[in-house]
């Protein structure tokens, strides 16, 4: 008898902001300024939770902060979250989903409320350029094999001879 596999389902359930800040503790001085060139960092990473029936919370968390001579000009922070139903897929596909797909859904949402709070703050127009969350995830298990092996290799080689 042919054991048949489960039926593959994705389904985006919920998309929510989970957590939200804007900063801007140099105004209204900032705005008097007429040439400014601020540095602009952005950290980036993303988390998953298991929750009940097969759904998954996925949240990407962004932290966008401004600088211009060591002083912040803005710092934005948000979780954007979205609840994933996701059955049937193998472990392997299953942390590809949750590690680059998932996020990569998140990531126009996330995008959209970060740029329409720094407008709000008074700052000029900020776009978050696209991020190949598919390259990031393929970097991140490289990473993690490569420091697997590092360990492993630590750990054959501190044995008593």
């Amino acid at each position: 008898m042919e054991q048949k596999l489960p039926e593959k389902q994705l389904a985006i359930q919920k998309i929510y902001v989970k957590d939200f800040s804007f900063e801007s503790p140099r105004t209204p001085q900032v705005f008097s300024k007429t040439n400014w060139s601020p540095k602009t960092d952005l950290n980036l990473r993303s988390s998953h939770t298991s929750g009940e029936e097969s759904n998954h919370e996925v949240v990407l968390t962004l932290t966008v902060e401004a600088k211009e001579d060591d002083q912040t000009i803005f710092l934005v922070e948000l979780q954007q979250a979205g609840l994933f139903h996701i059955s049937g897929y193998t472990a392997e596909e299953f942390k590809a989903l949750v590690g680059s797909f998932c996020p990569n859904i998140l990531f126009p949402y996330a995008r959209e409320a970060i740029a329409n709070v720094i407008s709000r703050g008074g700052f000029p127009e900020f776009i978050l350029q696209p991020i190949n969350f598919d390259a990031l995830y393929a970097q991140g298990m490289a990473q993690a094999q490569a420091q697997a092996a590092a360990e492993g290799g630590a750990a054959e080689s501190s044995g008593t001879h």
